[in-house]
């Protein structure tokens, strides 16, 4: 199953793709939300699917996809989880997860545009797989996380280099900027992904291949890394996890490349569909 929201930005409704059609399921389902999840949203929707599948509404194409969760209590990142992108930084490989937060206000539809922050010299590219939470999620065991997990998303973790790192202080500050967390098109069901392990990752800029790695190249596997995140905090239903991006971000790039006004990102990951976003530079509007 897989899960979108649709409509004016701060207006979205909840839907379904079934067959690669869209449908609305406003009828039934207030939102993707913490709400829905912890109340076992996910059963009870794809049963109503079944009930009513012949009667649900089609949604048009050209209709714009929100961000497919509402806005979370938290976004979580990992750092440094490919090998070949903490070289690329000039990072030693980590021998634990590197943890940060992203801003929830950071959160952006899969193809909306994409804005430089004020004063921005380095802003950069992340293509990442993220997971959603399910369920209440504290100190659980790796071999049982299957069952805290609602789904996974698509995501381009937009980052600024040089306030992440000549700024002081953690990285979040380059990380949680307006705009800089797109997710989607969708949230797919784990079911709809055989081998969460083995899944190509890819972006380009303005037509040019930037990352092309693969999710069995990750240091720390993605039911670990949640796991490992409940150790420290309770993750709540539909929270997002992302795991980390292989090489080829603009920053490891010699010499290295930014974003500028006018580029154009793509990216995708085997099973969770592709994003296109515009760049553009802050104008104080």
């Amino acid at each position: 199953m897989k899960l979108i929201r649709y409509g004016q930005a701060g207006q979205e409704k909840p839907g379904v793709i079934i067959e690669d059609i869209r449908y609305d399921v406003s009828n039934y389902i207030d939102d993707y939300n913490e709400a829905f999840f912890c109340n076992n949203g996910m059963e009870q929707l794809a049963a109503y699917i079944a009930d009513k599948k012949d009667e649900l509404v089609k949604v048009a194409d050209d209709v714009r996809l929100g961000s497919p969760i509402a806005r979370p209590s938290k976004i979580v990142c990992v750092g440094l989880n490919y090998s070949d992108h903490a070289i690329e930084v000039g990072a030693q490989i980590p021998s634990e997860p590197v943890i940060f937060i992203k801003s929830t206000t950071a959160l952006n539809g899969p193809n909306d545009v994409i804005i430089i922050p004020k004063g921005s010299e380095k802003t950069d590219w992340e293509c990442e797989l993220a997971v959603v939470i399910g369920k209440k999620a504290s100190y659980v065991d790796e071999a049982d996380i299957k069952d805290y997990i609602a789904g996974y998303v698509l995501h381009n973790d937009v980052s600024e280099r040089a306030f992440m790192f000549e700024r002081n202080g953690t990285w979040d500050k380059g990380k949680g900027c307006d705009t800089f967390a797109p997710l989607g098109p969708f949230i797919v069901t784990p079911d709809e992904i055989p081998d969460i392990n083995n899944l190509h990752v890819w972006l380009s800029v303005n037509g040019k291949l930037m990352q092309n790695g693969t999710t069995a190249d990750m240091i720390f596997k993605t039911h670990y890394l949640v796991s490992y995140i409940t150790q420290f905090m309770t993750l709540l239903p539909g929270d997002v996890v992302s795991t980390g991006t292989p090489a080829g971000s603009g920053i490891g790039l010699k010499p290295p490349v930014f974003l500028k006004d006018g580029d154009v990102m793509e990216l995708g990951i085997d099973g969770l569909g592709s994003q296109r976003q515009m760049v553009k530079a802050y104008s104080g509007t």
